[in-house]
């Protein structure tokens, strides 16, 4: 995400807005938008629990001296929301005027930083906004997943953020910071954004189920939490998409892991039962169930890791092995390959070592 409210005031707010001045326009748009943008930070003080960051970018705003910038970690940590909310801050109803905001994903070949990039940062700024308040002389590019970008485009970025240095800042948002080369990282200030805590998404999650009137009990919380890996912005996605699975009534921890395709456990138990069987014809079974139900092979794997690393009966040697095949079949997912036969290799590299280990 996206990071979140420190107190949940906000959702509040935006469920009980009769005072609060908006339009009826505005009311209409928050009825419909999607809930990680309506409880996205409005201001970089609603940003919690990534206090370095936060205190960096709040000292440097006073002084209008705000260097180029270097965010990486998890997703769902607010990388991409602590700096829009501090060019919110600083730019106010000049923000798109100002703000040039690219996902590096989609467009990030050296065409991307020659054209759009190079173009606007060319372009000078006064030392106030249209409203006739002072704000810095600059402009800001945000290139978020900066690492998906190739090694020709952050060449040619490297000398765009020397030249352009007086009119505009610039801010790499990625996951990998090691995708990043050197030359660009040399260039920026660095800042890691931490994985939030199970308390945090917890808190946070209340708090939008009080403000969208969703009947949520700890376990099903708790379950939320399991399934997003620790991402906000992934467990509030989820928790929409349930609240519209179950209108009427309380969600269940049975909800969200239907919605997050959730492979049960008796499958999983069933399929490493035909590995110790011996028989690759139960395994076939076995995976065939598994595909016809329509759960994704590499939710399977990921599965099938905490399972495999905690099971009895094996020795450390053979479930390297095994391990060793999961991480190659991954692998191979990611490449594109039938998703049948890695789980059937995975399968049948588990049933040999099974039988070895007697």
């Amino acid at each position: 995400m996206h990071a979140f409210l420190k107190t949940g005031k906000l959702g509040a707010s935006d469920a009980s807005a009769g005072g609060s001045g908006l339009t009826a326009k505005e009311k209409k748009r928050n009825v419909h938008q999607p809930w990680v943008e309506k409880y996205r930070p409005k201001t970089v003080d609603d940003v919690a629990y990534q206090d370095e960051v936060i205190a960096m970018l709040k000292n440097c705003m006073k002084g209008s001296d705000l260097p180029n910038l270097l965010f990486y970690g998890p997703p769902g940590t607010g990388k991409t929301s602590t700096i829009l909310a501090a060019c919110r801050e600083l730019f106010g109803s000049d923000m798109k005027q100002r703000v040039l905001e690219l996902n590096a994903s989609d467009e990030r070949g050296i065409a991307v930083v020659r054209d759009k990039v190079k173009g606007f940062s060319q372009q000078a700024v006064p030392s106030c906004r249209s409203d006739g308040k002072a704000c810095p002389a600059y402009k800001v590019v945000i290139l978020d997943e900066a690492d998906s970008m190739t090694s020709a485009a952050q060449a040619a970025l490297r000398r765009t953020m020397e030249r352009e240095t007086r009119t505009t800042r610039f801010c790499l948002i990625c996951n990998y910071v090691s995708r990043i080369i050197d030359p660009l990282t040399s260039r920026c200030a660095k800042f890691r954004f931490k994985p939030l805590s199970t308390d945090i998404l917890v808190r946070r999650l209340r708090d939008i189920c009080t403000a969208e009137g969703v009947d949520c009990d700890e376990p099903t919380l708790a379950a939320l939490v399991e399934t997003s890996d620790g991402d906000l912005r992934k467990a509030i996605t989820t928790l929409q998409s349930a609240a519209r699975l179950r209108p009427a009534g309380g969600l269940t921890a049975e909800d969200v892991k239907e919605v997050m395709l959730v492979v049960p456990d008796a499958m999983l138990d069933r399929l490493l039962d035909a590995c110790r069987s011996g028989r690759y014809e139960k395994l076939e079974t076995a995976v065939n169930e598994l595909i016809l139900e329509g759960y994704a092979a590499a939710q399977v794997l990921s599965q099938l890791l905490e399972k495999l690393i905690a099971l009895d009966g094996l020795d450390d040697l053979p479930k390297a092995h095994i391990l060793e095949r999961l991480a190659l079949c991954d692998a191979r997912l990611q490449d594109g390959a039938d998703e049948y036969l890695q789980i059937m290799d995975l399968g049948c590299v588990i049933m040999a070592q099974m039988k070895a280990s007697g």
